[in-house]
């Protein structure tokens, strides 16, 4: 009788672990069933948060949760990287990233890259430019090379060290047969800082895209050069800029916007993710603002292709640091 009785009561606690048990399982499968943070590695108001706060806006109404963007800058955009590399890898923190992941490790700053984390998918490419200020004698790119024969060791480059725009100046010496040794790199902290350097004459080139600066070429503040693209932007502000393939220069150069999730996200919770920015970037007014406001394309990859798009993008980084001392 006793025996029976324990049974009966074990059975019972059975079919209540069984009720509890059941619906969590449900609840911790049915995902999002909460708000995601977006990790965005840079401060307010800059390109890559303003491109990713109006992309996730629209992705969170597929989702039918918030993504919730949380600007967290600092040790040249490795802090918020490696606080998502090191999240649980449920699919409630992503990251907003761009090349410098690659970049970072190239330089020596991290000892991580693309690979530390899921890749989600691509969503943006925006071209970069090199611009001057309105009266410099140079106008357009190409002539460039000509210009620092006649004044060798005078031409100065402003760029922060190890980002985007340092790479883009040793492709683009690179490709136009420049050598180094007959300029001058300036170094800045922040695009700010190279921007006031510019209006001040202080430089006489950077790199600016249209995401940052299209307000500055509609009126008269800077003057684009080029954009190391092969078709020209779209955009009344953009159209006329020649392309690097026009003036016979053989160079792209792109920063490319993608969302990462920490190493070990589901997959389940990657494809919900890549699918809900998809059905993003198809809404014809965020592509009209992205592309006419912001100067960034809409650029969706995910899968493989992506994995395959960031271990070329790394490759190609790399051969052009071979010729950069950090």
């Amino acid at each position: 009788m006793r025996l029976h009785s324990s049974l009966k009561t074990l059975a019972g606690c059975s079919i209540v672990l069984s009720t509890a048990v059941f619906p969590f399982t449900a609840m911790a499968d049915d995902y999002p069933n909460q708000d995601i943070r977006l990790i965005i590695p840079y401060g307010a108001g800059g390109p890559t948060d303003v491109i990713f706060r109006q992309i996730a806006r629209e992705a969170e109404k597929e989702l039918g949760v918030s993504i919730v963007p949380v600007n967290m800058s600092g040790a040249g955009a490795t802090l918020g990287s490696r606080h998502v590399k090191d999240a649980e890898p449920d699919g409630y923190t992503i990251l907003g990233g761009h090349d410098n992941i690659a970049l970072s490790r190239i330089a020596g700053m991290v000892d991580y890259s693309y690979d530390a984390f899921e890749p989600v998918a691509r969503v943006t490419q925006t071209f970069n430019m090199p611009t001057t200020y309105p009266d410099h004698p140079v106008q357009d790119a190409s002539e460039i090379p000509q210009y620092i024969e006649d004044h060798p060791g005078e031409v100065k480059f402003s760029m922060i060290p190890t980002s985007t725009d340092h790479f883009f100046w040793m492709q683009m010496f690179d490709a136009m047969g420049i050598d180094t040794s007959d300029v001058k790199l300036i170094s800045y902290p922040d695009t700010t800082e190279q921007m006031s350097a510019l209006m001040a004459k202080e430089v006489d080139f950077t790199i600016t895209n249209a995401a940052c600066c299209s307000s500055f070429y509609e009126d008269g503040t800077f003057r684009p050069l080029g954009v190391a693209h092969s078709e020209r932007l779209s955009g009344s502000a953009l159209e006329n800029i020649k392309t690097f393939h026009e003036m016979g220069v053989d160079m792209e150069s792109a920063t490319s916007r993608g969302i990462f999730a920490p190493k070990g996200t589901p997959q389940e919770h990657i494809d919900i993710l890549a699918d809900a920015f998809e059905a993003a970037l198809e809404n014809e007014e965020l592509r009209t603002t992205l592309v006419n406001e912001l100067g960034s394309e809409p650029s969706f990859l995910a899968g493989q292709e992506y994995r395959d798009f960031l271990s070329e993008n790394e490759a190609n980084l790399t051969r052009v640091a071979e010729g950069i001392e950090f």
